[in-house]
């Protein structure tokens, strides 16, 4: 399929930046009839085109309550088509940090909700408590609307999921986030967490279609409005799994064999990767380890994956070969500011010492 920038008025683009995503009827007809003319002329929408302009807002939905063509994007960071995609680390996971977080011009906030308290909050509210709670389940899907309302599309919201479990997946996914999912050890894990992750048999998913999500004539257009919503979303959301054993680097080639088209790229978390290995650190000299990463990057070479990790402290190195970097984060930002905490004790000399007239006269014979 040939790509070409379309210019005219009507185009995806421009239907995009609209919101709410409602159009008069003669215009959603025209940009109807623009998206059936390039899909029949075999035009694939350039969106990296125009990344450097208007930020990941290139590959935003009709709808902000959907997710991005996250699976998209990375696809062309990884073929250099534009930069790598650059993360900020929500680790103090609430809304007023996402509400910051979103205006900071990153291509993408990852939520963390494996380890953070907000998680236990929505996982005890949905599962524990009556409907009159749920509202702490719409507080933390709130920080996935507020990261991508708020920066208008620029940035998009990936989730880490606290465990494999189907309908966290399904909760993340419904808010409109793309997900990253830890600990992927085997095949069958892998496969559990596409089947709950997709809509449909064509994708061999079993995820459940929210009702009250994307309404009907509201948020319900989807970017290829000749197919439905639900097919739709399934090529948006992207899916990035972490490698974090010796057990899933040495199950990687069969897990990406098995169920690698619908794995969008991989995170060699190596932190649990060193401790599931009885080392300490997240990095380490010792060949068992450098063994595990070798055979890790040979295996995403092999299946033409995308890798995905961290670049902290301006080490750009470590990054040139990721197609998605988290570059900084809230809780990286605080322990930076130890050393300032440190240095102002050490600097910030003692104040000239006042003497009050009372000391003067009980020091007096």
């Amino acid at each position: 399929m040939r790509e070409a920038k379309v210019d005219d008025p009507h185009t995806l683009q421009d239907f995009a930046e609209r919101s709410p995503p409602r159009l008069l009827r003669k215009e959603f007809e025209l940009y109807l009839a623009n998206i059936l003319f390039a899909s029949r002329a075999g035009i694939k929408m350039a969106e990296y085109l125009e990344v450097a302009t208007k930020g990941m807002a290139a590959y935003r939905a009709p709808s902000l309550t959907q997710p991005h063509k996250a699976r998209q994007a990375i696809r062309d960071a990884y073929e250099g088509k534009i930069n790598p995609l650059i993360g900020y680390y929500c680790g103090v996971s609430s809304i007023p940090t996402g509400r910051v977080m979103a205006q900071m011009g990153a291509d993408v906030v990852w939520v963390d909700w494996e380890h953070s308290a907000c998680g236990v909050e929505t996982m005890t509210a949905v599962r524990a408590l009556p409907p009159s709670s749920y509202p702490m389940v719409l507080r933390w899907l709130q920080i996935v609307h507020d990261i991508q309302f708020m920066s208008e599309g620029r940035t998009m919201a990936f989730v880490r999921i606290p465990g494999h479990d189907h309908a966290s997946i399904g909760y993340a996914l419904d808010a409109g986030a793309s997900i990253v999912i830890p600990q992927i050890d085997t095949v069958e894990q892998a496969q559990h967490v596409i089947a709950a992750a997709k809509f449909g048999p064509t994708r061999k998913g079993n995820r459940s279609a929210p009702p009250c999500r994307w309404l009907p004539g509201i948020g319900d257009t989807g970017i290829d409005p000749t197919r439905s919503i639900w097919e739709n979303v399934n090529d948006q959301a992207a899916i990035i799994i972490q490698i974090e054993s010796e057990e899933g680097a040495r199950n990687l080639d069969a897990i990406l064999t098995a169920v690698g088209d619908q794995i969008d790229a991989v995170w060699m978390g190596t932190l649990d990767m060193r401790v599931t290995m009885g080392y300490d650190g997240f990095w380490g000299p010792e060949p068992r380890f450098l063994e595990i990463v070798d055979l890790y990057q040979e295996t995403l070479k092999k299946h033409d994956k995308p890798n995905t990790g961290m670049c902290l402290g301006g080490d750009w190195a470590k990054g040139a070969n990721k197609a998605f970097v988290i570059v900084g984060g809230d809780a990286f930002a605080f322990l930076g500011d130890t050393a300032t905490i440190n240095s102002a004790r050490e600097n910030l000399a003692p104040l000239p010492a006042k003497v009050k007239s009372m000391d003067i006269e009980s020091a007096s014979p």
